[in-house]
């Protein structure tokens, strides 16, 4: 491992080449009766299925922390991986390697372990989050599944949901690692919550993710300034397709604009320029950021 030359002052972000990804077979019991148990009496049967039982709750109850490091490597098509992965799946810790997917050489790791627990309630689970480097205390997410649905409710901490290097960020890959990102990312959360329904995401509630201090290796500026993306659903306990805005809170990039999530993906239009004083300086930027259209950069994802 060597240590990022891109972390901000007190963080120890680490990169590495290649990461190991856990997988999970799974596979499907077959149906009826096994012909082995036709013909046996039924005290003994139900003492068969007695201990069948008990043994799937054994693995249950005993289950590795790999098994979630696997589920979430798949959800995230390995751009979250949970590395070194220990515990069970009930209460565990691992270190978040962000990555460039299956393939990729680019990763970045935080510089402390992710802690969870997760226990039943009515209903669905609960998953607590604890991390000394990034996670607020007290952040909890209630997991609700059911048919051809999941639902996902963020509780936050005291302070929020959490804060992370952007520098982080260039574990994606491109275009993170040519941007090489600084600053500071903030999470916060009002009423949070994700629906996963026939294949589509569905959001109610609001949450905030500032980009605070900014900055880019692609411009000579110590700061760029600090943004808000917000992520907000339709009212009301369905919500809807998640709607995205982006505005500036301060600085000499001026970033603005709004998008949806949809079914096929993100659709977002929006412009980049520089305040007054700073074309200089940002131009290089605005080039490579958007398709430049007099003093203004567009943006334009989907």
């Amino acid at each position: 491992m060597s240590k990022s030359a891109s972390a901000p002052t007190g963080w120890s972000l680490s990169t590495f080449d290649d990461s190991v990804l856990a997988v999970m077979r799974k596979g499907r019991a077959p149906r009826g009766r096994p012909a082995a148990l036709a013909g046996t009496p039924r005290v003994l049967r139900w003492g068969v299925a007695g201990a069948a039982l008990g043994g799937v709750f054994a693995v249950v109850a005993f289950a590795p922390a790999s098994w979630l490091a696997g589920a979430v490597a798949d959800a995230t098509a390995g751009r979250l991986i949970l590395a070194e992965a220990e515990g069970s799946l009930w209460q565990g810790s691992a270190l978040p390697v962000l990555t460039g997917g299956p393939g990729s050489k680019d990763a970045a790791l935080l510089p402390s372990r992710l802690d969870w627990s997760v226990a039943p309630f009515w209903g669905g689970l609960r998953l607590k989050l604890a991390q000394g480097c990034c996670i607020e205390p007290g952040l909890e997410l209630e997991i609700r599944p059911g048919w051809n649905r999941l639902a996902v409710t963020v509780k936050p901490g005291a302070g929020g949901v959490g804060h992370w290097p952007a520098a982080w960020l260039e574990g994606l890959g491109a275009p993170w690692n040519t941007l090489r990102p600084g600053g500071q990312l903030r999470m916060a959360s009002q009423g949070l919550t994700l629906l996963q329904q026939g294949g589509s995401w569905q959001v109610s509630g609001r949450a905030d993710l500032d980009w605070l201090q900014a900055s880019s290796r692609l411009s000579t500026l110590e700061a760029l300034g600090s943004y808000r993306i917000g992520v907000a659903g339709s009212p009301g306990a369905e919500g809807g397709p998640p709607a995205i805005t982006l505005r500036t809170l301060d600085g000499a990039l001026q970033l603005n604009g709004n998008g949806q999530w949809t079914p096929k993906g993100l659709k977002f239009t929006g412009d980049a320029r520089a305040a007054p004083g700073f074309e200089p300086a940002l131009n290089n930027l605005l080039n490579i950021i958007g398709r430049r259209n007099g003093a203004s950069s567009v943006i334009s994802i989907g």
